[in-house]
């Protein structure tokens, strides 16, 4: 990514901060053994995600930090049919990112939640990176779609 500061131009990366909550539900196990709680399970996800992003390399992606110190919270949520308690467990993971568009994995995940620039303060986005951004947020559209449509069928 190009910075303008002034008239100079610099090549600094951007750095980001995304909070991801993973859900865990209860399950129950069979006869009386083996049955895991909301918050087992929401702990027990998160733990495999943060082994998936330690050991899996991302393209563009540099992974600076990764924060598991969050408590997990527990929410009531209705479908309409019945009430049930949820579990969610968060992560801070903090980015260094060569383009915006490397961000897309994470923002498109159903677990996102927040997200903060750190640094540059201020962008200064080409025409070119801002049509491959869209050009890219349209891909990661139409794949969703197609996973939901397969889903459902």
């Amino acid at each position: 990514m190009k910075i303008r500061i002034g008239n100079e131009v610099l090549t600094e990366h951007i750095r980001a901060r995304i909070r991801l909550d993973f859900r865990g539900e209860g399950k129950s196990g069979r006869f009386i053994f083996g049955g895991k709680t909301q918050e087992e399970m929401a702990e027990q996800v998160r733990d495999q995600e943060v082994a998936l992003l330690r050991n899996v390399p991302m393209q563009g992606i540099f992974l600076e930090d990764i924060d598991v110190s969050l408590d997990l919270y527990t929410v009531t949520e209705s479908d309409g049919r019945r009430k049930r308690e949820v579990a969610y467990a968060p992560i801070i993971l903090t980015l260094r990112l060569e383009n915006l568009d490397d961000l897309l994995p994470f923002t498109i995940k159903p677990e996102f939640r927040k997200i903060e620039f750190l640094s540059p303060e201020n962008l200064q986005i080409h025409r070119l990176d801002v049509e491959r951004l869209f050009f890219r947020v349209s891909q990661s559209i139409q794949e969703e779609v197609k996973k939901a449509e397969l889903r459902f069928q």
